[in-house]
């Protein structure tokens, strides 16, 4: 009755399969090769974020979605860039078509309907009612105007439903199933038009390519009018960022960008060992997560802070569970709060918590490695090859005359087929050694006073907090943040003809003093953000409504 809807996304998880642009070398000295060129065009699946809060945005917050939904791949560390690249699954397709029949029941249960829906039949006849249904929650639904073949088939599926089941709010639920499953609902479409130079993305791909990156959700009534009306370029589209940035959904869509920047959903999954650490348990990572996101959301947009503050600042928000870690007094009883570290902690800004310490340790000991990885390639944008297959990688135990970690790796060092890569993660790492797996502080190893000191850059720090300054005033730290968002808002490696524009960006962020949200508005209004170039792979697929 409703196969057409399978087969079209079928169909689309063909296309979202489209191999990657070669990826440029990961550090920053990528060198424009001519003028600006954008990328081509794609289409990218909706993350699981975004699918979830693309139905609360459309039918409420109330909406409970079920746990299975095609599983985010990251490529090049963002799950942006993974999410243009990577084909919905054949599960997957099952998990989508049961997702959008349970939120269809749920949205049109009695006690709920009433509060989405644009009009109240008055009978099971009113195809009227109907109709305004499908213009105005497909609109929301597939971020632009549904055309009047689709409008068509929809009704179609409606009635059908309708005299089937003997109730129009049936046919509601049926229709409302029909656009969550389909391929527009599921996937971003960016391939533009031909403009006035050269091919630009249409006002309805500008809108939701907007609401993505900024809200990390579907765009709004004002923003789909203002697409209506073609006021989405020039002063219309930098009055439009603004809107969008001072809206409470900004918030939501920095979470997301710092969430994959960071890797912070891995907390979900953190473990230690519960015979040397007290303190774990399964609200540790969630909360370690939070802390942070807190901290930037409260540096962004209530402080409109320098960035480089996120490296330095004694400032954090904290509950009870991390103030037990950190050895300090909880500043609230039941909730996070705000809580200042004193002058004389080690403990400062980002490098200071669980969420970078815990997450880039082993089950029961501190790991340079990983946290000096974790600094050079997500912080700074380094690039750090692979390990030769058949390398020893394992850290000797203590020793007598080798108790300390840096003791440990020095092996690393030494050895000149580990080097050349620990090289560019150890000396980082063990600038963080005051503080254990689980992120606690501490001044001895195995009963010898910690050396936390190190270089970066040929710069020279003594301790966790020199070392947060450096990295703080590093051009890398800046220009790192300027290209990996860059990448996360048009979900692509850039390409060398981009360079320039993603020069051009990090300089205005300069000029602003290093704020987050002038940085978000200089993207938004790039040529490599409002651009496209030819697509790929061009096919004409001819629908049929299967029925």
């Amino acid at each position: 009755m409703f196969r057409h809807v399978s087969l079209l996304l079928a169909l689309a998880a063909t296309l979202a399969c489209q191999g990657e642009i070669a990826a440029p070398p990961d550090d920053l000295a990528l060198e424009p090769t001519g003028p600006f060129q954008p990328a081509p065009g794609q289409m990218r699946r909706l993350t699981q974020a975004q699918y979830r809060n693309l139905v609360h945005d459309v039918l409420g917050d109330e909406i409970v979605l079920p746990p299975s939904l095609e599983v985010d791949l990251a490529s090049h560390g963002l799950v942006a860039i993974g999410a243009a690249n990577t084909p919905i699954s054949a599960p997957g397709v099952t998990n989508y078509e049961r997702a959008a029949h349970s939120v269809a029941e749920q949205a049109m249960a009695p006690e709920r309907r009433e509060s989405f829906l644009p009009c109240l039949p008055t009978d099971d006849a009113d195809t009227s009612c109907m109709e305004h249904f499908v213009r105005t929650i497909g609109r929301r639904a597939w971020r632009r105007p549904l055309t009047g073949e689709e409008i068509d088939r929809l009704l179609r599926v409606g009635m059908q439903a309708t005299d089937t089941l003997g109730d129009i709010y049936a046919g509601f639920q049926y229709i409302l199933a029909t656009l969550l499953q389909s391929p527009d609902f599921l996937f971003r479409v960016e391939v533009g038009h031909p403009g006035r130079d050269g091919r630009e993305f249409t006002s309805w791909e500008m809108a939701e390519r907007l609401s993505f990156f900024l809200w990390n959700g579907g765009p709004d009534d004002a923003l789909l009018d203002a697409a209506a009306r073609g006021d989405l370029a020039d002063e219309g589209l930098a009055l439009m960022v603004d809107r969008m940035l001072d809206d409470p959904r900004a918030k939501r869509g920095l979470r997301a960008f710092f969430t994959e920047m960071l890797g912070l959903d891995a907390l979900d999954s953190l473990r230690k060992d519960p015979s040397v650490f007290e303190h774990i348990g399964p609200d540790v990572g969630p909360s370690a997560r939070e802390e942070t996101l807190q901290l930037i959301e409260w540096l962004v947009f209530d402080r409109d802070a320098d960035y480089r503050d996120l490296m330095t600042t004694r400032t954090t928000f904290i509950n009870r569970k991390l103030a037990s870690i950190y050895g300090v007094r909880a500043p609230s009883r039941d909730d996070f709060a705000r809580f200042d570290f004193p002058e004389d902690s080690l403990r400062r800004g980002l490098l200071g918590h669980v969420s970078v310490l815990a997450a880039h340790s082993h089950f029961s000991s501190s790991s340079a490695t990983l946290r000096g990885a974790f600094v050079r390639r997500n912080l700074m944008c380094g690039a750090i090859p692979p390990p030769p297959a058949d390398v020893d990688t394992s850290i000797p135990p203590p020793l007598p005359g080798a108790a300390t970690l840096r003791d440990r790796v020095a092996r690393h060092l030494e050895d000149p087929t580990c080097a050349g890569c620990h090289r560019l993660m150890d000396p980082l790492g063990l600038g963080l050694e005051n503080f254990d797996a689980l992120g606690r502080l501490r001044l001895t190893d195995n009963d010898q006073i910690i050396d936390a000191s190190g270089s970066i850059n040929g710069v020279e720090f003594e301790d966790p907090v020199e070392l947060g300054e450096t990295i703080a005033n590093s051009e890398d730290y800046t220009l790192c943040l300027s290209r990996t968002m860059y990448r996360y808002a048009t979900g692509h490696l850039e390409r060398p003809s981009e360079a320039e524009s993603i020069r051009a960006i990090n300089a205005a962020f300069e000029d602003s003093g290093y704020r987050v949200r002038t940085l978000m508005r200089a993207i938004a209004t790039s040529e490599g953000f409002t651009r496209v170039g030819q697509p790929r792979d061009t096919l004409d697929i001819a629908e049929e409504d299967g029925e």
